[in-house]
């Protein structure tokens, strides 16, 4: 049983994640996709996130277990960190395109491995 972590703010770089994970999940695995919603900034950003969310629910869900989360008003880092230290996650799954500028924190918080997937790697 492996416990996977993915940002899901933007489609097409979450359904990225899953076309590279999709090869890698067994059917006592669970992924946690993981929004930073904040509706206050934009409608178009909750739009976005609702349906990356929906993405990896669809591309995994017949897999693996998929949870959602979102969390408003944190950065894509810091939420992503919050989810892995709650679930005991095994691993990140991250895409430079979701949000690359603040993988530093990301890297040195991190309480698992993080895979970083190349954009359009599959």
């Amino acid at each position: 049983m492996t416990t996977f972590v993915l940002p899901a703010d933007r489609v097409h770089e979450s359904a990225g994640l899953c076309d590279y994970l999709v090869d890698r999940l067994d059917s006592d695995d669970t992924v946690h996709a993981v929004s930073t919603d904040n509706s206050s900034d934009s409608p178009q950003a909750s739009r976005d996130s609702e349906d990356a969310q929906n993405a990896v629910y669809a591309r995994l869900g017949a897999v693996a277990a998929v949870e959602r989360h979102s969390k408003a008003a944190e950065t894509q880092p810091e939420a992503l960190l919050g989810v892995a230290e709650q679930t005991g996650a095994d691993e990140i799954i991250y895409n430079h395109a979701s949000g690359g500028r603040d993988i530093g924190s990301l890297v040195s918080d991190s309480p698992c491995p993080i895979v970083v997937v190349p954009d359009g790697a599959e």
